[in-house]
């Protein structure tokens, strides 16, 4: 397969597939339609750089990165399209629509939706056979998780395919079986994001108080354990049997909100904005990106080792 991919939308995903993948030796041909594309998917791309830099002792052999003012110059040769439009199920249709008049048959079609099932997503796919979402996580170059759910009608050798281009920029891809909203990872977040603005909401806790309970507590075993792994230490040397028989009688009681959320009326808004603000302090955007990305870097060396 030539290593060229047609990315269509570079805003932070987008651009974070960009860097990903010419910092693993593909020619990215990038289109989007705002004027500050091509600005954002520079500086994503010496965002990238240094991280990597950071994680690698030998510099990778970079690709090239090439930007397209047309939509249809993106696609030219390109083996996989990945898309990382806004998530807006109808616009996602008309432009996959487009997608399919200016590449071939075999080209894989790639989404990057956090929510929308392939089967929607491709209805009026003429080649839904060689459609998958394929969604990744912010920031796309150092995170390598990526969810591959497939078409109903993709067939086994197309997914093979698409698992092994996933897997040559270094990603981790995770198949999802099962058609379902949200995939697997976001549903979970949803869960503790629906709780987290119920805590602000009642005011029990601050934003700040809340990521400090995940970034000192949980958080941190998570990061290398995961959830299930986490709670069978926690059974102790009687494992898993024993966690839930100390602990699963507690799902009975009505700790949390399930799934009930708090309307994002005006007030609730400007609290959680006050807050998050109040937080972050002095500290600018660019400053965040960089401590967050040193802070991963760490974390996966720690995970790799």
């Amino acid at each position: 397969m030539d290593r060229v991919a047609s990315i269509i939308g570079c805003g932070t995903i987008g651009a974070g597939w960009a860097a990903r993948l010419v910092l693993h030796g593909w020619r990215v041909q990038a289109h989007d339609a705002s004027a500050a594309a091509e600005q954002v998917l520079q500086l994503t791309l010496a965002q990238a750089r240094k991280a990597y830099g950071e994680l690698h002792t030998v510099a990778p052999v970079e690709g090239e990165l090439v930007f397209c003012t047309r939509a249809e110059d993106s696609l030219a040769n390109a083996a996989v399209v990945i898309e990382s439009l806004p998530e807006n199920l109808a616009l996602k249709q008309r432009v996959y629509q487009s997608i399919e008049l200016g590449v071939s048959a075999e080209t894989l079609l790639l989404s990057s939706t956090s929510g929308f099932k392939p089967s929607d997503l491709g209805a009026e796919l003429a080649h839904p056979e060689r459609f998958l979402v394929s969604h990744p996580f912010n920031p796309v170059y150092l995170l390598p998780l990526v969810e591959v759910v497939p078409h109903p009608r993709c067939s086994e050798a197309t997914r093979a395919l698409a698992l092994s281009v996933l897997a040559s920029a270094d990603m981790r891809p995770l198949l999802v079986r099962t058609e379902i909203d949200g995939h697997i990872a976001d549903r979970l977040l949803e869960a503790m994001w629906r709780e987290a603005l119920w805590l602000v909401h009642d005011n029990v806790a601050t934003t700040g108080e809340i990521d400090d309970a995940i970034k000192y507590g949980f958080g941190l075993r998570m990061a290398h354990m995961g959830l299930f792994e986490t709670y069978r230490l926690g059974g102790g040397a009687g494992g898993f049997e024993a966690f839930l028989a100390q602990f699963g009688p507690a799902l009975q009681w009505p700790w949390s909100h399930l799934t009930d959320v708090p309307d994002l009326d005006e007030a609730l808004v400007k609290k959680i904005v006050a807050q998050s603000d109040e937080q972050t302090g002095d500290v600018t955007h660019e400053q965040r990106m960089q401590d967050r990305d040193t802070k991963l870097v760490a974390i996966l060396k720690a995970v790799a080792g």
